[in-house]
């Protein structure tokens, strides 16, 4: 029966072959890391992440990263099934807002339904062996036999097979809307382009971990101590409070002590869904695994995380016109800085010293694709530098990321800091924290401003340099000083150093 079970599961696995891959996104991954006190990473387990994303009809789009723990197999059980439930003709045009979150609600709830009962013969042979043992120490045995060694290998077998849990964040658009399903602590970004040239940055959603206040109000409608949650900040190992699978806090969440009053299944799959209109939308959706997100926070901290992403991003898209090569520079960027911010040894390295799998899907929407042909003088290329910023919660210095745009015409202007001026509003319950990312020409104060260091770029607006007719900028930065200085000290090696 379970091979049966196993070999229908496997022909299920088709169902999706047909579908056609969107081609107006990009994924970026990198696996989990451990490093050494020299600095040197090693994987400590098989990547556990997996994402979706798929063009259906009717003008339909579903996305998806799933943050697999405990092994990968829930992670790709649901990539492959959650689709099957909502692209294979349950969707279309007609259907309204509440019959697209009814579906969505649905289709979690089906897919972990359908994984649990595919590991119900799994779940009986491992309660039926796991019963043999100690009937062989009641009949006297103190030893294993051969036997029993290799019932004992067959449990472990069991266990990798059953076991292990996912959350997820998935993004479905549909006539011109954008539904955000979120189960756990992934994170989902839309950023809007203004005309003005602003950009608007929205999370949207909160996580669903024992920090959230309003999952502890949950936990505490059904009889769990959220003071008890809150304390220890894990349950059963995860901080997640709403996971698909997990047959362990599920199936039998009586036997662990934080959860044993419960009088309802504490640890659901039930997804918390947003909406937002897409009409008119000039930008790009971010979906990102929980793994990425951690090693941006624990390595700058977690006031501009969702900026530095942004900017990364957008600087990204501005050199690669492939979304695939973008999305994944993006994360090679987060790694390097978590990297650094370890082998630096600074206030932060101790947060550092691994990260878990890190997945990244990005999306553009209606957003202008690069020109390759482009000179930095003819317009739409953004440059991203590092300048060094204080935090305000830190005493160490890291950096951020500025974006020096060069417009299509006119002069020369002063580009925008994507990552230092942020003005934010405190968000009422039930709304998502949005942030509004400033020019830095306007004024704005911020408690993650740049330092003194950054006033170079923002002094400039209202100086822009001319190209000549070479379309080269003249320098605007004095090292004549510097050149004297070298030639006093190396007189005597006959250097030639500083402009001929």
């Amino acid at each position: 029966m379970a091979a049966q079970r196993r070999n229908l599961m496997q022909s299920h696995q088709s169902w999706t072959d047909d579908l056609p891959l969107c081609q107006m996104c990009g994924v970026g991954s990198a696996p989990n890391c451990v490093y050494a006190p020299d600095g040197k990473g090693t994987q400590s387990h098989p990547n556990e992440d997996g994402h979706l994303r798929f063009r259906g009809e009717d003008g339909c789009f579903l996305y998806g990263v799933f943050n697999g723990y405990d092994g990968s197999r829930v992670a790709s059980y649901v990539s492959q099934f959650l689709t099957a439930e909502l692209l294979l003709g349950q969707l279309n045009s007609t259907h309204t807002d509440n019959d697209v979150r009814r579906l969505l609600t649905q289709a979690f709830s089906g897919v972990e339904k359908s994984f649990f009962k595919s590991i119900d013969d799994a779940l009986a042979e491992k309660a039926d062996l796991n019963y043999f043992p100690t009937h062989n120490e009641v009949a006297g045995y103190h030893q294993l036999s051969l036997q029993g060694q290799k019932m004992q290998e067959r449990l472990k077998e069991l266990e990798q097979e059953v076991s292990g849990g996912a959350t997820a964040v998935v993004a479905l658009i549909l006539n011109s809307k954008l539904y955000i399903a979120n189960v756990g602590s992934n994170r989902a970004l839309l950023c809007k382009s203004s005309s003005d040239g602003q950009n608007q940055v929205q999370q949207i959603g909160r996580p669903h971990n024992t920090d959230n206040e309003d999952e502890l109000q949950r936990l505490a409608g059904i009889g769990v101590d959220p003071a008890r949650v809150k304390q220890v900040g894990q349950i059963a190992g995860q901080t997640s409070t709403r996971t698909i699978g997990d047959y362990r806090v599920k199936l039998n969440y009586t036997d662990i002590d934080l959860l044993s009053g419960a009088k309802s299944q504490p640890i659901i799959a039930e997804p918390e869904i947003h909406r937002n209109p897409l009409d008119g939308v000039t930008g790009f959706l971010l979906l990102m695994s929980e793994g990425l997100i951690s090693a941006l926070e624990s390595a700058h901290g977690p006031e501009q995380a969702n900026q530095e992403m942004v900017a990364m991003v957008a600087a990204e898209l501005a050199q690669h016109s492939d979304l695939e090569a973008a999305a994944q520079a993006v994360v090679e960027r987060v790694k390097r800085l978590h990297h650094d911010a370890y082998a630096s040894g600074r206030q932060r390295a101790p947060r550092c010293a691994r990260h878990e799998d890190m997945t990244l899907l990005v999306r553009t929407l209606d957003y202008p694709p690069v020109d390759g042909l482009l000179t930095p003088t003819q317009g739409g290329r953004i440059y991203p530098v590092s300048v060094p910023y204080s935090n305000s919660q830190s005493t160490s210095k890291t950096s951020v990321t500025l974006s020096l745009v060069m417009p299509c015409q006119g002069t020369l202007t002063n580009g925008t800091n994507t990552a230092s001026t942020v003005e934010e509003g405190t968000p009422t319950p039930g709304q998502s924290p949005t942030a509004t990312l400033q020019s830095t020409n306007t004024q704005t104060q911020s408690s993650s401003s740049s330092s003194g260091d950054g006033s170079l770029f923002r002094q400039r607006g209202s100086q822009a340099a001319q190209p000549d007719e070479t379309g080269r900028v003249p320098p605007y930065v004095d090292f004549s000083q510097f050149y004297r200085l070298w030639g006093s000290d190396h007189a005597d090696t006959h250097s030639t150093l500083g402009p001929q």
